[in-house]
């Protein structure tokens, strides 16, 4: 075994997802499980994902060997602070934020000592489903996570933090808090907001059950991470609001120039555009 006692803090489709690919590989001794809904955590003990569960954070990380905190970005500084004072010094925390900067700043405010044992990280993969119910332990297999260590970070924490996501099947990369946020504005943060905008548009329109009687694949191929948790969005657009502002007015201007060629029947520019996406898209999808 890896490590003896492993604390998942939200245990949903990341958390989940992350307890049943170490426990497929044999790594942790004891995954305990715990959040707020008490229904969520029964299924997670049903579905043999946890061992044990509780409701009380004290309990639940006293004597872990790596805490995992798998909450929404609004939640992890009052995580961090109600967990500080009953953490080990043996302890590694981490987490799974999609935004990097707003969580280090809650370690820094809250964690105190325990900084140097915080390995922030964050898995490149999901689905738009939540809960206990929708995770799978293949989930991480050939993604990459992204760690962002800080200076005070035990380089030994890091690679515990490494070898675990390892045993998921993961690729494990390292850059900086600064980058990290940038790249998942662009990557992750953007579409999520714009298939959440287009959806929203559309169902505001008055012929709008024409309009979604008649969709077709491309409309939910488009629009299918519209469905992902709102609560867990919202908080992502709040943490990393700079980056999605800057990513989001570079694709505004884009989107004015289109529908500038589009409004002066500009062929030769329009097929420019979609060409050039469609290159860009291929070679992407491999």
């Amino acid at each position: 075994m890896l490590i003896q006692r492993l604390t998942i803090i939200g245990v949903g489709l990341i958390g989940g997802s992350f307890a049943r690919a170490l426990k497929r590989a044999r790594v942790c001794a004891e995954i305990v499980g715990c959040g707020r809904q008490l229904d969520n955590l029964q299924e997670a003990l049903r579905l043999g994902v946890v061992d044990h569960y509780t409701t009380d954070l004290a309990t639940a990380v006293q004597d872990a060997d790596v805490v995992v905190v798998a909450v929404p970005l609004g939640h992890i500084a009052s995580v961090f602070a109600t967990i500080r004072p009953i953490l080990a010094p043996h302890t590694i925390i981490t987490d799974v934020g999609s935004a990097k900067a707003s969580v280090v700043a809650d370690a820094y405010q809250e964690l105190g000592e325990h900084i140097c044992r915080f390995v922030p990280g964050h898995p490149i993969a999901g689905t738009e489903k939540s809960g206990v119910a929708a995770s799978f332990a293949s989930l991480f297999e050939n993604r990459r996570v992204i760690l962002t260590p800080l200076a005070e970070t035990d380089p030994q924490a890091t690679a515990l933090i490494t070898q675990l996501w390892q045993h998921t099947g993961a690729e494990v990369v390292s850059m900086s808090v600064e980058h990290h946020d940038e790249v998942l504005a662009a990557t992750s943060h953007l579409p999520h907001v714009l298939a959440y905008s287009l959806v929203d548009t559309l169902a505001q329109m008055e012929d709008r059950r024409e309009i979604f009687r008649f969709a077709a694949g491309g409309f939910r191929d488009f629009t299918r991470i519209a469905s992902s948790d709102p609560k867990m969005w919202h908080d992502i657009c709040l943490a990393n609001r700079t980056a999605i502002l800057h990513v989001l007015a570079h694709f505004n201007a884009d989107l004015a120039e289109l529908a500038d060629a589009i409004e002066q029947g500009d062929s030769a520019h329009i097929l420019s555009i979609f060409s050039r996406a469609k290159t860009a898209r291929d070679k992407f999808s491999g």
